[in-house]
Protein backbone atom coordinates (compact mmCIF):
# COMPACT_ATOMS: atom_id res chain seq x y z
CA UNK A 1 0.00 0.00 0.00
CA UNK A 2 1.20 3.42 -0.47
CA UNK A 3 2.36 5.36 2.77
CA UNK A 4 1.09 8.28 3.79
CA UNK A 5 3.64 11.29 4.00
CA UNK A 6 0.76 14.18 5.79
CA UNK A 7 -2.69 12.78 7.61
CA UNK A 8 -4.90 15.67 9.06
CA UNK A 9 -7.74 14.85 11.20
CA UNK A 10 -9.81 18.26 12.66
CA UNK A 11 -6.58 20.59 12.74
CA UNK A 12 -7.28 23.85 13.48
CA UNK A 13 -4.89 26.64 14.31
CA UNK A 14 -6.21 29.99 15.54
CA UNK A 15 -4.48 33.48 15.50
CA UNK A 16 -6.29 35.14 18.19
CA UNK A 17 -9.67 34.37 17.48
CA UNK A 18 -9.42 33.73 13.93
CA UNK A 19 -8.97 30.47 12.58
CA UNK A 20 -6.20 29.96 9.68
CA UNK A 21 -7.31 26.55 9.85
CA UNK A 22 -10.43 25.27 10.49
CA UNK A 23 -11.46 21.57 11.29
CA UNK A 24 -9.26 20.65 8.38
CA UNK A 25 -9.11 16.64 7.22
CA UNK A 26 -7.18 15.19 4.71
CA UNK A 27 -4.45 12.84 3.52
CA UNK A 28 -1.64 13.30 1.08
CA UNK A 29 -0.48 9.96 0.52
CA UNK A 30 3.41 9.30 -0.61
CA UNK A 31 5.35 10.42 -3.73
CA UNK A 32 3.25 12.70 -5.06
CA UNK A 33 3.89 16.23 -6.00
CA UNK A 34 1.26 17.85 -4.65
CA UNK A 35 0.34 21.50 -5.21
CA UNK A 36 -1.43 23.96 -2.32
CA UNK A 37 -3.51 26.25 -3.72
CA UNK A 38 -5.80 29.06 -2.44
CA UNK A 39 -6.43 32.75 -1.94
CA UNK A 40 -4.03 34.89 0.19
CA UNK A 41 -4.83 34.29 3.76
CA UNK A 42 -6.31 31.22 2.63
CA UNK A 43 -3.95 29.11 5.13
CA UNK A 44 -1.50 27.66 2.91
CA UNK A 45 1.74 28.62 4.57
CA UNK A 46 0.26 28.02 7.92
CA UNK A 47 -0.79 24.27 6.53
CA UNK A 48 3.33 24.10 6.01
CA UNK A 49 4.66 25.30 8.75
CA UNK A 50 2.84 22.86 11.23
CA UNK A 51 4.23 19.99 8.75
CA UNK A 52 7.29 21.15 9.08
CA UNK A 53 6.78 20.82 12.98
CA UNK A 54 7.44 25.01 13.30
CA UNK A 55 4.12 25.43 14.86
CA UNK A 56 1.05 23.52 16.71
CA UNK A 57 -2.06 22.85 16.17
CA UNK A 58 -4.92 24.51 18.59
CA UNK A 59 -6.90 21.67 17.92
CA UNK A 60 -6.70 17.91 16.13
CA UNK A 61 -3.63 16.43 15.20
CA UNK A 62 -1.55 16.05 12.38
CA UNK A 63 1.15 13.66 11.34
CA UNK A 64 3.86 13.61 9.02
CA UNK A 65 5.54 10.43 7.49
CA UNK A 66 4.18 8.50 10.11
CA UNK A 67 5.05 10.42 13.35
CA UNK A 68 4.39 13.95 14.73
CA UNK A 69 6.36 16.38 13.02
CA UNK A 70 8.82 17.18 15.09
CA UNK A 71 10.35 13.80 15.42
CA UNK A 72 9.90 14.12 11.85
CA UNK A 73 12.22 17.21 11.29
CA UNK A 74 15.05 14.90 10.08
CA UNK A 75 13.40 13.52 7.19
CA UNK A 76 11.98 17.30 6.15
CA UNK A 77 13.28 19.86 4.19
CA UNK A 78 11.21 23.11 4.46
CA UNK A 79 11.53 26.60 2.37
CA UNK A 80 9.63 29.47 3.28
CA UNK A 81 8.07 32.29 1.01
CA UNK A 82 11.18 34.69 2.92
CA UNK A 83 13.67 32.16 2.14
CA UNK A 84 15.77 32.97 5.79
CA UNK A 85 19.32 32.44 5.14
CA UNK A 86 21.89 33.83 7.11
CA UNK A 87 22.93 36.90 5.30
CA UNK A 88 26.55 36.90 6.66
CA UNK A 89 27.79 33.55 5.64
CA UNK A 90 28.74 33.06 1.92
CA UNK A 91 26.82 30.39 -0.50
CA UNK A 92 30.13 28.07 0.14
CA UNK A 93 29.69 28.70 4.05
CA UNK A 94 25.91 28.07 3.41
CA UNK A 95 26.50 25.03 1.67
CA UNK A 96 29.13 23.92 4.56
CA UNK A 97 26.64 24.55 6.92
CA UNK A 98 24.09 22.36 5.58
CA UNK A 99 26.42 19.49 5.27
CA UNK A 100 27.40 19.74 8.90
CA UNK A 101 23.48 20.19 9.90
CA UNK A 102 22.74 16.89 7.69
CA UNK A 103 25.21 14.27 8.44
CA UNK A 104 24.81 10.47 6.78
CA UNK A 105 21.98 12.58 4.27
CA UNK A 106 23.87 15.66 2.86
CA UNK A 107 23.89 15.11 -0.88
CA UNK A 108 26.90 17.63 -1.67
CA UNK A 109 26.48 17.12 -5.77
CA UNK A 110 22.98 18.22 -5.99
CA UNK A 111 23.43 21.39 -3.61
CA UNK A 112 26.17 21.93 -5.66
CA UNK A 113 24.19 21.44 -8.87
CA UNK A 114 21.40 23.79 -7.87
CA UNK A 115 23.62 26.73 -7.03
CA UNK A 116 25.54 26.15 -10.26
CA UNK A 117 22.63 26.37 -12.31
CA UNK A 118 22.76 29.95 -11.13
CA UNK A 119 26.26 31.33 -12.48
CA UNK A 120 26.61 32.45 -8.52
CA UNK A 121 30.08 32.98 -6.95
CA UNK A 122 30.28 30.72 -4.12
CA UNK A 123 32.37 33.50 -2.06
CA UNK A 124 29.01 35.72 -2.28
CA UNK A 125 27.99 36.36 0.50
CA UNK A 126 23.89 35.95 1.21
CA UNK A 127 23.00 39.40 1.95
CA UNK A 128 24.49 40.33 -1.46
CA UNK A 129 22.40 38.15 -2.95
CA UNK A 130 18.89 39.07 -5.36
CA UNK A 131 15.51 37.34 -4.14
CA UNK A 132 15.89 34.69 -7.02
CA UNK A 133 19.96 34.26 -6.19
CA UNK A 134 18.50 33.66 -2.37
CA UNK A 135 16.17 30.90 -3.65
CA UNK A 136 18.16 29.17 -5.85
CA UNK A 137 20.81 28.93 -2.49
CA UNK A 138 17.45 27.90 -0.35
CA UNK A 139 16.25 25.32 -2.81
CA UNK A 140 20.16 23.88 -3.36
CA UNK A 141 19.75 23.20 1.03
CA UNK A 142 16.56 21.76 1.15
CA UNK A 143 17.35 19.11 -2.44
CA UNK A 144 20.95 18.88 -1.15
CA UNK A 145 19.14 17.38 2.08
CA UNK A 146 18.13 14.77 0.75
CA UNK A 147 14.32 14.53 2.43
CA UNK A 148 11.64 12.16 2.40
CA UNK A 149 9.35 15.26 2.20
CA UNK A 150 9.84 18.96 0.52
CA UNK A 151 7.49 21.07 1.78
CA UNK A 152 7.88 24.54 -0.27
CA UNK A 153 6.01 27.60 0.28
CA UNK A 154 5.77 29.97 -2.76
CA UNK A 155 9.24 28.00 -4.06
CA UNK A 156 9.75 30.05 -7.43
CA UNK A 157 7.91 33.26 -7.07
CA UNK A 158 11.08 35.63 -7.06
CA UNK A 159 12.44 33.31 -10.47
CA UNK A 160 12.17 34.83 -13.82
CA UNK A 161 10.32 32.47 -16.01
CA UNK A 162 13.61 30.62 -17.47
CA UNK A 163 15.37 30.27 -13.80
CA UNK A 164 11.87 28.75 -12.95
CA UNK A 165 11.22 26.81 -15.70
CA UNK A 166 15.31 25.11 -15.33
CA UNK A 167 14.96 24.74 -11.33
CA UNK A 168 11.26 23.16 -11.46
CA UNK A 169 13.04 20.50 -13.88
CA UNK A 170 15.48 19.65 -11.31
CA UNK A 171 13.06 19.56 -8.67
CA UNK A 172 10.81 16.95 -10.26
CA UNK A 173 13.73 15.35 -11.70
CA UNK A 174 15.06 14.59 -8.31
CA UNK A 175 11.36 13.88 -6.70
CA UNK A 176 11.02 11.26 -9.46
CA UNK A 177 14.11 9.42 -9.02
CA UNK A 178 14.55 9.22 -5.26
CA UNK A 179 10.55 9.26 -5.05
CA UNK A 180 10.51 12.01 -2.74
CA UNK A 181 6.94 13.48 -1.85
CA UNK A 182 6.17 17.11 -2.53
CA UNK A 183 4.15 19.99 -1.25
CA UNK A 184 4.57 23.11 -2.96
CA UNK A 185 2.41 26.37 -2.64
CA UNK A 186 1.91 28.94 -5.23
CA UNK A 187 -0.02 30.64 -7.42
CA UNK A 188 1.24 30.10 -11.30
CA UNK A 189 -1.57 27.79 -12.71
CA UNK A 190 0.73 26.80 -15.32
CA UNK A 191 3.07 25.77 -13.74
CA UNK A 192 0.85 23.74 -11.41
CA UNK A 193 -0.15 21.85 -14.09
CA UNK A 194 2.51 21.08 -15.87
CA UNK A 195 4.21 19.45 -12.95
CA UNK A 196 1.86 18.20 -10.02
CA UNK A 197 -0.15 15.31 -10.02
CA UNK A 198 -2.02 15.86 -6.64
CA UNK A 199 -4.01 19.35 -5.62
CA UNK A 200 -5.18 20.41 -2.22
CA UNK A 201 -7.40 24.18 -3.06
CA UNK A 202 -7.23 25.70 0.84
CA UNK A 203 -10.03 27.98 1.16
CA UNK A 204 -11.45 30.09 4.46
CA UNK A 205 -8.61 27.50 6.04
CA UNK A 206 -10.88 24.73 5.00
CA UNK A 207 -9.65 21.93 2.16
CA UNK A 208 -12.63 22.32 -0.69
CA UNK A 209 -10.71 20.27 -3.27
CA UNK A 210 -8.29 17.35 -2.73
CA UNK A 211 -7.13 14.67 -4.90
CA UNK A 212 -5.36 13.66 -8.02
CA UNK A 213 -5.28 16.19 -10.70
CA UNK A 214 -6.79 13.70 -12.78
CA UNK A 215 -9.34 12.63 -11.00
CA UNK A 216 -10.76 15.64 -9.81
CA UNK A 217 -10.88 17.28 -13.14
CA UNK A 218 -12.46 14.02 -14.50
CA UNK A 219 -14.96 14.74 -11.84
CA UNK A 220 -16.06 17.77 -13.54
CA UNK A 221 -17.55 19.00 -16.77
CA UNK A 222 -18.23 22.21 -18.39
CA UNK A 223 -21.67 22.13 -20.38
CA UNK A 224 -23.54 24.62 -22.24
CA UNK A 225 -27.40 24.78 -23.41
CA UNK A 226 -30.04 27.07 -23.11
CA UNK A 227 -32.75 27.37 -20.61
CA UNK A 228 -32.50 28.16 -16.56
CA UNK A 229 -29.92 26.30 -13.95
CA UNK A 230 -33.03 24.33 -13.06
CA UNK A 231 -32.68 22.14 -16.03
CA UNK A 232 -28.73 20.60 -14.31
CA UNK A 233 -30.87 19.17 -11.35
CA UNK A 234 -29.68 16.78 -10.35
CA UNK A 235 -25.98 17.72 -10.84
CA UNK A 236 -24.24 19.76 -8.37
CA UNK A 237 -23.24 23.28 -10.44
CA UNK A 238 -20.30 24.85 -9.23
CA UNK A 239 -20.47 27.91 -11.01
CA UNK A 240 -23.21 29.03 -13.43
CA UNK A 241 -23.46 32.17 -16.05
CA UNK A 242 -25.82 33.05 -18.38
CA UNK A 243 -25.38 34.82 -21.53
CA UNK A 244 -28.19 36.06 -23.70
CA UNK A 245 -30.56 32.99 -23.86
CA UNK A 246 -27.45 30.32 -23.13
CA UNK A 247 -25.94 29.01 -19.75
CA UNK A 248 -22.96 27.90 -19.36
CA UNK A 249 -22.14 26.18 -15.60
CA UNK A 250 -18.99 24.17 -14.08
CA UNK A 251 -20.76 21.17 -12.38
CA UNK A 252 -20.06 17.69 -10.73
CA UNK A 253 -22.16 15.31 -13.37
CA UNK A 254 -24.31 12.94 -11.18
CA UNK A 255 -25.28 10.74 -13.78
CA UNK A 256 -25.43 11.52 -17.79
CA UNK A 257 -25.52 15.00 -19.10
CA UNK A 258 -28.43 15.37 -21.32
CA UNK A 259 -28.16 15.24 -25.09
CA UNK A 260 -28.89 18.54 -25.53
CA UNK A 261 -26.10 19.97 -23.09
CA UNK A 262 -22.73 20.78 -24.78
CA UNK A 263 -20.46 19.32 -22.70
CA UNK A 264 -16.35 19.06 -22.07
CA UNK A 265 -13.96 18.24 -19.22
CA UNK A 266 -12.42 21.67 -18.20
CA UNK A 267 -9.00 22.85 -17.06
CA UNK A 268 -7.13 22.67 -14.11
CA UNK A 269 -7.26 26.52 -14.28
CA UNK A 270 -10.88 26.66 -14.86
CA UNK A 271 -11.42 24.33 -12.20
CA UNK A 272 -9.84 26.47 -9.81
CA UNK A 273 -11.03 29.63 -10.64
CA UNK A 274 -14.27 28.51 -10.11
CA UNK A 275 -14.14 26.60 -7.47
CA UNK A 276 -12.66 30.11 -5.75
CA UNK A 277 -15.27 32.01 -6.92
CA UNK A 278 -18.16 29.85 -5.32
CA UNK A 279 -16.84 28.89 -1.67
CA UNK A 280 -20.14 27.92 -0.47
CA UNK A 281 -20.07 24.67 -3.02
CA UNK A 282 -19.81 21.32 -1.22
CA UNK A 283 -16.06 20.13 -0.53
CA UNK A 284 -14.91 16.91 -2.86
CA UNK A 285 -11.86 14.53 -1.44
CA UNK A 286 -11.33 11.62 -3.64
CA UNK A 287 -10.74 8.18 -1.79
CA UNK A 288 -7.29 8.48 -1.12
CA UNK A 289 -6.99 11.76 0.02
CA UNK A 290 -10.08 11.39 2.81
CA UNK A 291 -8.49 11.28 6.37
CA UNK A 292 -8.72 7.25 7.57
CA UNK A 293 -9.84 8.42 10.81
CA UNK A 294 -12.70 10.88 9.41
CA UNK A 295 -15.90 10.92 6.94
CA UNK A 296 -15.97 13.10 3.71
CA UNK A 297 -17.46 13.89 0.68
CA UNK A 298 -15.68 11.35 -2.01
CA UNK A 299 -15.51 11.40 -5.82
Amino acid sequence: MTGTAIEASALTKRHGRRPALDACSFRLPTGRVCAVVGPNGAGKSTLLALAAGLDRPTEGTLTVLGTNPAKARARVAYVAQDKPLHPQLTIADTLRLGAELNPGRWDAGTAARVVGGGDLDLNARVRTLSGGQRTRVALALALGKRAELLLLDEPMADLDPLARHQLMGTLMAEAAEHGTTVVMSSHIVTELADSCDYLLLVSGGRIRLGGGIDDLVGAHRLVTGRGPESRLFPHTVVESRTTGRGLSALIRPEGPVGDDWGVEEPSLEELLLAHLRSPDTPALLTPATTARSTAGVTA
